[in-house]
């Protein structure tokens, strides 16, 4: 046969042939293509004939399917003829698929009455159960084939049985004709309600049974089958109240993760268990959990009533969780700002401490003495005041009076009158009792009785604030004589009993004041 490039060669010259020159070419070029194809062809066959001798006698290997799979694709197909010759060859008609769903199943979903009528006759099993425990009698009610479901229910289907969903074959049917089939048969058959009660509850009733025996066996409840399920996912994705209420009561745990990462709440959640969500949330489920795919219960939940109560419970415990943080913020707060004002009162220095406690002291001696009258408005402001009238608040035997008296006694005539007795006075009194008050000071034990009344916590104050300024000025000499005499006409407004003491903070010493400069003038006029 000519080569591509060998036949490009010639194309002119078979473009000046005439017809009858290129038909008797073409047939030229024909006879040589087929005498190239059967000289490689019988080349071919020498070559299949050297590996046949070299193989040997080894079988040829050949594809073949499991018998489930060739019975279920058969039956898919309506293909009654090899259904009838499987089934002849002994395959069994109820093998399934991964998913439980076997060839009954799938023939009641398709309509396929003459390969139902086979697998019945060749040995179904008419209540096989799928993975979730659905049964030929719920596929055919469900897709409304009232013949088949009469078929089904003259072999034997049950009634009453209940699927994952805890629902029955007349629960999902809603042709009206085969709603009333079901029902007739379920009246015929004298289902009450109590028993359609007891059906649904069967299989919770056994579970908390079985849970029960292993409380009383102490054994874990937390334990886990092949794919990581542990009975708390069991219960929650069906739905079963009690059992999942006995786990939590005996401290199951909430957080187990499968071998998908799902916690029981992504159980529920994808199962469209409302209460059992509510329930798991309030023992502390977490709602924001994520399995090994990233996803929480909200994101696997496909039913919009449990999507709704995902979402609310969510926003209340984030709610909870803010008012937390603001209680809690608001605690860190006062302790913080209580830390701040002990520190601040901490870096103030001595010196100004000294000073602020000696301008208060300042304060309440000015006020005591406009208040009894001793410092007219018009005379200026004294750093000082007299000696005279302070010692009047300082009771007989107490430090102040000591560092206050001279050798010559007091200036001006008689002591105060105060906690102390007069001279002459004291004879047959203890120490420290005060003695009467002269005739003229007062009108009666009356009148001293409501005036001694009217002392409050203020005057004592008062009184404490000039015996700290008194201290303050040691070595200065009282006024003796040629003053004018500014006794107070009055009783002083300071009565001390014997169970008062000294003054509270006589006992104290004041911090020592700098000594005036030379320009300071006295301010006290009886200097």
């Amino acid at each position: 046969m000519a080569e591509h490039s060998e036949l490009l060669a010639e194309m002119p010259l078979v473009g000046r042939m005439t017809t009858h020159e290129r038909l008797r070419h073409a047939h030229k070029r024909r006879g040589q293509q087929l005498k190239k194809w059967a000289q490689c062809e019988k080349e071919a066959q020498g070559k299949r004939a050297k590996l046949r001798r070299k193989s040997g006698n080894r079988p040829t290997k050949r594809i073949r399917f499991p018998d489930n799979v060739r019975l279920l694709e058969a039956a898919s197909r309506n293909d009654a003829q090899e259904v009838g010759q499987l089934l002849q060859e002994g395959i069994s008609a109820d093998l399934y698929n991964e998913d439980g769903l076997t060839a009954l199943h799938q023939c009641c979903i398709d309509d396929y009455a003459e390969v139902v009528t086979l697998l019945l006759e060749g040995g179904g099993t008419v209540n096989a159960c799928d993975s979730e425990l659905w049964t030929p009698l719920h596929a055919a009610a469900t897709c409304g084939h009232l013949h088949l479901v009469q078929q089904l229910i003259q072999h034997g289907a049950d009634l009453m049985a209940v699927n994952a969903d805890g629902n029955m074959p007349y629960d999902l049917c809603e042709d009206e004709v085969t709603l009333e089939c079901l029902e007739t048969a379920m009246a015929q058959q004298g289902v009450t309600q109590e028993k359609i009660d007891e059906s649904r509850m069967a299989t919770e009733r056994l579970m908390v049974e079985d849970i029960g025996k292993l409380v009383e066996a102490k054994s874990d409840l937390n334990s886990q089958n092949e794919v990581g399920a542990c009975l708390l996912h069991v219960a929650t994705a069906n739905g079963f109240s009690e059992a999942a209420e006995l786990l939590l009561t005996h401290k199951a745990r909430v957080d187990v993760k499968d071998s998908d990462g799902w916690e029981p709440l992504h159980a529920a959640a994808c199962w469209g268990q409302v209460h059992m969500v509510e329930m798991l949330v309030g023992h502390g489920a977490n709602l924001n959990a994520r399995s090994f795919l990233d996803e929480t219960p909200l994101d696997v939940c496909g039913d919009e009533d449990v999507r709704t109560k995902l979402l609310e419970l969510k926003h209340q415990r984030d709610a909870v969780l803010r008012s937390q943080d603001r209680h809690r913020s608001a605690l860190q707060r006062r302790t913080s700002s209580a830390g701040s004002r002990g520190k601040v009162v901490r870096k103030v220095s001595v010196t100004e401490r000294s000073n602020l406690y000696r301008r208060e002291h300042r304060d309440e001696a000015r006020a005591w003495h406009q208040a009894v009258g001793t410092t007219p408005d018009d005379e200026p402001e004294p750093n000082i005041p007299p000696a005279r009238h302070l010692m009047a608040a300082v009771p007989q035997g107490s430090e102040v009076e000591e560092a206050s008296v001279g050798s010559s006694g007091w200036a001006g005539g008689e002591p105060p009158l105060l906690n102390g007795a007069a001279p002459g006075a004291g004879e047959g009194q203890g120490e420290g009792t005060p003695a009467p008050l002269e005739s003229g000071l007062c009108q009666g034990s009356g009148e001293l009785a409501r005036d001694l009344s009217h002392h409050t916590l203020a005057d004592l104050k008062r009184q404490r604030a000039a015996s700290k300024l008194q201290r303050g000025i040691p070595g200065e000499e009282l006024p003796i004589g040629g003053g004018p005499d500014t006794t107070p006409s009055h009783p002083p407004s300071v009565y001390c009993t014997p169970a008062s003491g000294d003054p509270p903070l006589v006992r104290f010493k004041e911090p020592v004041e700098e000594a005036p400069s030379e320009k300071s003038h006295r301010c006290c006029r009886m200097m």
